[in-house]
């Protein structure tokens, strides 16, 4: 009798010991998948981090977590405008924009300077988090800035406006895309005492566009040697991608720019080389150091490009069999576009053997037309595209609406899918892609700061089609998205 007894106790606290791990699972595990959401509420009230758990089977949201602050001190970090995630989606990334200061010009010196009765700029940063177990954030770790790095300038902190960043799909590299002082720096007449960019900066109002590139390890952000990288042109989008190229065994990483504004050709004194409406391209070292490509920039037959994405569409560890394809987003003057191009890796009827060398950058066309452009609405903010490389998704500011394409994998030609678009809510600004689990479906995310709300969409893996369109309220001014 004593050992039934002790038979049934043991069974009741195995099933004690198994209810207590599996509820302590439920509780307590991530998500199998989570949407960030970077909202900017209202006056500067509201700029946190929301956190949405992901259905799988339907791709509903549903909130784990709205209190994430992006800023240490609320409402001192200017505008949230980025959120990334390290590959393992154990740690995020969150760009602020700061606050340039308001410019006067002193007419006694004859320079622009902060105007003193004014607030004082504040510095853009990047705050890193680490992702909790239940898909929500931490609070906000130690803020990096890379303005004036390295710099004792007097007063400071500088005045410049980061607009975008993204990192490379190792997860190695940050990269961030800052468009400097306003007015740029040389304007509105170039001189040795206020010279045109590309140069260091030498005081407060004097920050040329750059470059900044960041080491990633765990939560931690370093600043690799040669950033800020300066400029002479106003970006405006960025994209990285790792390939390895023809007849080689070595991985080398592209770093692609939008820039609508060549500053040389707006400030210095005519005749001056112009080149607005470009994509620049710059080789990544191992270390992070950029060196702008031969060739680069690349003129872009279209106005205001304010968007970029390269896809490699040879399938993983095979070589030669799709290419590398580079698509930019440009806002036009009265319609938007997207303008692609080819990245030679391999030799053929666009590519020749010495464009393949250097990877050089060939717009792609299609006789008669004198390109392959295809229309993506009134400013084409943001792109992605699925884990396949075969589609590719874009969201349109103006007329706000999400564009689908199939992409032809050897050839970089996009066709519009059916239906071609589909309505989002007023004025999206991002996109992410959540990929398919057990192939039961893959999930679009929109933000849509006008509406403040969420639009997703359901995408067939094989056709690549929008389908099932739902609303989820977000917080005020929704804008970077970010989905693991």
């Amino acid at each position: 009798m004593s050992k039934k007894m002790n038979l049934v106790v043991a069974l009741i606290g195995m099933c004690a010991l198994s209810l207590f791990l599996l509820n302590c699972g439920s509780s307590s595990s991530r998500p199998s998948g989570v949407l960030y959401v970077l909202t900017q509420g209202s006056n500067g009230i509201g700029n946190n981090v929301t956190s949405f758990a992901i259905d799988l089977n339907s791709g509903n949201l549903s909130l784990v977590n709205s209190n994430a602050a992006t800023c240490k001190t609320p409402g001192a970090c200017g505008a949230p405008l980025d959120i990334l995630l390290d590959p393992a989606g154990a740690n995020a990334f969150v760009l602020n924009q700061g606050s340039r200061c308001q410019e006067v010009f002193n007419s006694q010196t004859l320079v622009w300077e902060c105007d003193p009765t004014a607030n004082p700029p504040v510095l853009p940063t990047i705050y890193p988090y680490t992702v909790n177990s239940d898909g929500s954030l931490s609070a906000p770790g130690t803020a990096v800035s890379w303005t004036c790095a390295g710099l004792n300038l007097s007063p400071s902190p500088c005045s410049d406006n980061p607009v975008a960043m993204g990192r490379d799909g190792a997860g190695q590299f940050l990269f961030v895309i800052d468009q400097g002082s306003f007015p740029t720096p040389g304007y509105p007449t170039p001189s040795p005492t206020n010279p045109s960019c590309p140069h260091v900066p030498t005081s407060q109002t004097d920050v040329c566009p750059s470059i900044s590139v960041f080491a990633i390890k765990g939560s931690t952000l370093t600043l690799a040697s040669g950033s800020p990288f300066y400029l002479s042109k106003t970006p405006t989008g960025l994209s990285a991608i790792n390939f390895t190229p023809s007849g080689s065994t070595m991985a080398q990483e592209l770093l692609f720019v939008t820039n609508n504004q060549d500053i040389c050709s707006q400030n210095c004194i005519p005749p001056s080389p112009h080149n607005d409406n470009t994509v620049s391209v710059y080789t990544v070292s191992s270390s992070g150091v950029l060196t702008e490509q031969t060739n680069s920039p690349y003129a872009v037959a279209a106005v205001n490009p304010v968007s970029v994405l390269a896809v490699n569409t040879n399938p993983a560890g095979v070589a030669n069999i799709g290419g590398l394809f580079v698509y930019v987003g440009n806002q036009g003057s009265g319609s938007g576009a997207l303008n692609p191009f080819q990245v030679c890796t391999v030799q053929n009827t666009v590519c020749s053997q010495q464009q393949v060398a250097q990877n050089l950058m060939v717009p792609l066309t299609c006789p008669p037309e004198p390109s392959c452009s295809v229309s993506a609405g009134q400013n084409p903010v943001a792109m992605a595209v699925d884990p396949t490389n075969n589609f590719l998704y874009v969201v349109s500011e103006g007329t706000s609406q999400l564009f689908g394409f199939k992409i032809a994998t050897t050839a970089g030609t996009l066709t519009t899918l059916n239906p071609p678009n589909q309505g989002t809510g007023s004025q999206p600004v991002a996109l992410a892609l959540h990929p398919t689990v057990n192939n039961t479906g893959q999930f679009l995310y929109v933000s849509n700061s006008n509406s403040s709300n969420i639009s997703g969409f359901t995408l067939d893996t094989t056709t690549g089609s929008m389908s099932t369109p739902f609303t989820v309220d977000a917080p005020a001014a929704p804008s970077g998205l970010a989905v693991h």
